[in-house]
């Protein structure tokens, strides 16, 4: 039998080629920088060749390593599913979902109690870390993302379209010197989220106000945490009609009246493969007519 580099190698491998970069393969596979490192450099002599160009923090992959990558990956997906199938209950079908944690609370869990309903069979793991596209195959099945568009190679079903709306606290528009006019956000601090950093620019271009610019620009992850912010205060959150409807939080208001389309949509991804899953289809199916939106 031909030797074969060590499977935590090849791992390691595929999960700093998807994510870009040692510190975030690192977090995703519990392992220290270093470590990770090593596993890297391992499967580099086995080979005898680079696989990755080292610029700064980042990994690049070169050459070789996009071609071993499009070779080892599917195969590292059909063991995780043969392991998967031979550890999983006959009677439960298990969805490894990837969501960002403000979907969930706020238009997910709510109606979770129906689908289990109808499908008592699907149990779900839920996943709120980052990245969560770049880890379909590894540790995902289906990740519910907020993004402008999906890779092609990808199938992806999108959940609704929006509108960026400006939150604050109620207290803006009560105090003796309201904030009723766009130029007054010069005094304001603008809260962003990582997973839509291009929410003001879009508001501002498409408002025609090009030339205002925030007091400051503070970055979440969490959206539960941006619209605690604002209601405390401590800036405007740049978030979708969503997400401030469904809070339904009396401490917070809507800031001036102007209509912009969001370019983020929240959308169904998975890998065309993953779609021979029943636990996939039926998830994907049920999550469209649940909580897709008809204008998409």
């Amino acid at each position: 039998m031909r030797r074969l580099p060590p499977l935590t190698a090849i791992e390691a491998f595929v999960a700093v080629a998807r994510l870009g970069s040692i510190k975030a393969a690192a977090q995703e596979l519990a392992l220290s920088n270093p470590a990770l490192s090593r596993r890297i450099q391992t499967l580099e002599r086995f080979l005898g060749r680079p696989l990755f160009d080292r610029r700064h923090q980042a990994m690049v992959m070169n050459s070789d390593g996009e071609r071993l990558l499009a070779q080892v990956a599917p195969l590292l997906d059909q063991l995780s599913d043969a392991v998967e199938s031979m550890t999983s209950s006959v009677d439960v079908l298990r969805l490894r979902l990837g969501v960002l944690p403000l979907f969930a609370s706020q238009r997910l869990f709510p109606r979770l109690g129906e689908l289990r309903g109808a499908h008592p069979e699907i149990h779900l793991d839920i996943d709120t870390g980052a990245h969560g596209i770049a880890r379909l195959g590894e540790g995902l099945d289906a990740v519910i993302a907020l993004a402008r568009d999906i890779d092609p190679s990808l199938y992806a079903r999108r959940l609704d379209r929006n509108r960026v709306y400006v939150i604050g606290s109620r207290a803006l528009v009560e105090r003796a010197d309201p904030i009723v006019r766009p130029q007054q956000l010069a005094t304001l601090t603008a809260l962003v989220h990582r997973e839509m950093p291009d929410t003001f620019t879009a508001w501002r271009q498409a408002a025609g106000l090009y030339d205002i610019e925030p007091l400051a620009v503070d970055h979440f992850d969490s959206g539960a945490l941006m619209l605690e912010a604002a209601a405390q205060g401590l800036g405007v959150a740049f978030m979708h009609e969503s997400h401030f409807q469904d809070a339904a939080d009396p401490r917070l208001v809507r800031l001036f009246d102007i209509e912009v389309v969001s370019p983020y949509s929240y959308w169904f991804v998975c890998r065309p493969r993953a779609l021979q899953l029943k636990q996939v289809r039926i998830f994907r199916d049920w999550l469209v007519a649940t909580l897709g939106s008809e204008n998409v």
